[in-house]
């Protein structure tokens, strides 16, 4: 990913990615706020997505092991995204990829690198369970930093009125785990 100029990573050793605990919610919707103001997602359903998919869901923590960062993910059907701000019942039956729900990084840790380890982490936990890509939707002008990623766009049929909720700048993407 490219930094925006006069920016450059800066290593910040004491951040370390864990298990996301019920504990870790207020501050989660607190950076999904700061990440994501025009998409807002409040804190049941984070808590609804940690109960969906455990495995899935991860902080970022600083030595004081306050969270700076978050990553969700969970099973979820190809070419589809759910609605912003919806609790899910269930993992749907149709369920071909793991879905990059959020990524998000506090202020204060932007910039660390710390988003490279976390989703080649997930890309590892999702091939290994047998998931043949992961799948995300692009918000905030993305495009860029998922391609850095290996995401790459995706028209998927009918998408485009599924991403209306999200933004005239959303895209579906997609990267494959063979």
């Amino acid at each position: 990913m490219a930094l925006p100029e006069g920016r450059t990573e800066r290593p910040l050793p004491d951040l370390t990615w864990r298990a996301m605990t019920p504990a870790d919610l207020d501050a989660v919707a607190d950076i999904a706020v700061i990440g994501f103001p025009e998409h807002f997602e409040g804190r049941d359903c984070f808590e609804n997505r940690l109960a969906l998919n455990a495995p899935g869901c991860f902080v970022l923590a600083g030595a004081d092991d306050r969270p700076l960062g978050y990553l969700v993910a969970y099973p979820w059907s190809a070419g589809s995204a759910p609605a912003l701000n919806t609790l899910i019942e269930a993992i749907p039956d149709d369920a071909a990829v793991m879905y990059l729900h959020d990524l998000a990084i506090h202020p204060d840790a932007r910039g660390s690198g710390a988003s490279k380890p976390i989703v080649e982490a997930l890309a590892d936990q999702a091939r290994a369970a047998g998931w043949p890509a992961l799948a995300l939707v692009a918000v905030n002008d993305a495009v860029r930093f998922w391609e850095g990623h290996g995401f790459t766009v995706s028209d998927a049929p009918g998408m485009s009125a599924k991403l209306a909720s999200y933004g005239p700048d959303a895209r579906y993407m997609i990267r494959p785990l063979a």
